[in-house]
């Protein structure tokens, strides 16, 4: 039985699963691995008789704080600033910089046969009122908070700190804020100059009300106000997020404690590695997802996430002689297997479960024997080592695929 389906046999009841992106940059295709696992998992879900819902937000109101794409002049003006609020780095394209980005994203989750029941934007959230809620209780109980962080992650908050960041009514930053004082209807902020040391905030200071847009809560509060709007069930995470006093236990914490409602199930998984270091598109290590998307079939793709255990982290290099290749002959195996031909090699105990889930539908038909390896093929053309990734000049074999 493959992991997903155990997973799926230990719920009962609807669930709700969810996961969400903050939209900084590029993103790399190693970050495809959780919604393939999420999507894995709701249908999952669904071929056990659950009723499961795929959400999938964007936390754009997080402070802008890498300088990727922006231009010199841009850096002090938007650094700190919320990325839906920082200009569209392509012109008029989208709306911010966080819908470019995330749309970039998101646009590849289809071909991909990911399909979440409901998107959703933080910048869109707040304005409402909807976490107004949430922003009073973090507030209201703004002690019991500061006392999680030196519990659980060992992080030292003044006295004085309060769980929530204005967004400057002045300079429009949010990420140079810090909330001092609490009156039951409006917070103290400043807009410190040196409170990060990758924005300058402007200085200014006074009495704010905290609700309708005008502040956010920080991230470890958010992602737990998160869980009790949507009634999130199921949210795996990556590994860095489930370290011992990370995100997740402080979030965990703060569900239970301050938002009283237990936090969903975790699955947390491993990184897409290159030479054993995690892919990272502003350091150079991995090609963009909606770059990736054009030169492997989705559900080789697809393979490439689900063939280890969510905990198992992937070494792959696709700018490697032969990374592909093998993808394509790993893929081709379990295909065999699947119809019950004899492969070379071992073969894992639950490889029917992965094979199924990397299809975009059921196979129809049944799967021809292993074909030859497509490392010594002479119709295997790719160029994976253009920096652009588009000198494909031949459609890849989606053999043992219907």
């Amino acid at each position: 039985m493959d992991w997903a389906d155990e997973l799926a046999a230990s719920v009962s009841g609807p669930q709700v699963v969810n996961d969400s992106k903050t939209p900084s940059g590029t993103v790399h295709v190693g970050s495809l691995r959780g919604p393939v696992i999420l999507d894995t998992i709701v249908r999952a879900l669904r071929a056990n008789g659950v009723e499961a819902t795929l959400l999938y937000g964007v936390d754009d109101l997080d402070p802008m704080d890498a300088q990727a794409l922006l231009t010199p002049d841009a850096i002090d003006r938007e650094m700190g600033r919320p990325l839906a609020h920082v200009p569209d780095p392509a012109g008029d394209c989208h709306e911010s910089y966080a819908r470019h980005f995330a749309g970039i994203f998101i646009e590849t989750f289809a071909g991909l046969g990911i399909v979440p029941d409901r998107y959703y934007w933080m910048s869109d959230l707040y304005p409402t009122g909807q976490l107004d809620p949430f922003i009073r209780t973090a507030l209201d109980k703004a002690a019991q908070v500061r006392e999680i962080y030196r519990r659980v992650a060992n992080v030292q908050h003044p006295d004085t700190w309060h769980p929530v960041g204005v967004i400057c009514p002045t300079c429009g930053k949010v990420g140079t804020t810090i909330v001092t004082d609490w009156d039951g209807e409006k917070v103290f902020f400043e807009c410190r100059e040196r409170h990060v040391e990758w924005a300058t905030g402007c200085g200014s200071s006074g009495w704010i009300s905290p609700f309708g847009g005008a502040a956010k809560l920080p991230w470890n509060l958010e992602w737990a106000a998160q869980w009790s709007l949507f009634g999130v069930t199921i949210e795996p995470n990556g590994k860095d997020l489930s370290t011992a006093g990370g995100s997740r236990d402080r979030s965990d914490a703060i569900a239970r404690e301050i938002f009283e409602r237990e936090p969903p199930l975790n699955v947390p998984y491993e990184f897409l590695n290159i030479g054993g270091k995690k892919m990272s598109t502003s350091k150079g290590r991995g090609a963009a997802a909606h770059q990736i998307v054009e030169v492997v079939p989705p559900e080789q793709l697809r393979f490439l996430f689900l063939r280890p255990r969510p905990n198992q982290a992937i070494e792959f290099d696709p700018n490697g002689t032969d990374a592909i290749p093998r993808l394509f002959d790993e893929f081709d195996r379990y295909a065999s297997a699947t119809a019950g031909h004899d492969v070379k090699g071992d073969i894992p105990l639950g490889f029917e479960a992965t094979f199924r889930y990397s299809l975009l539908t059921r196979p129809r038909t049944r799967p021809p024997r292993q074909p030859p390896s497509a490392r010594h093929s002479p119709t295997w053309r790719c160029c994976c080592r253009s920096p652009a990734w588009t000198s494909w000049t031949g459609s890849p074999r989606r053999r043992g695929v219907p």
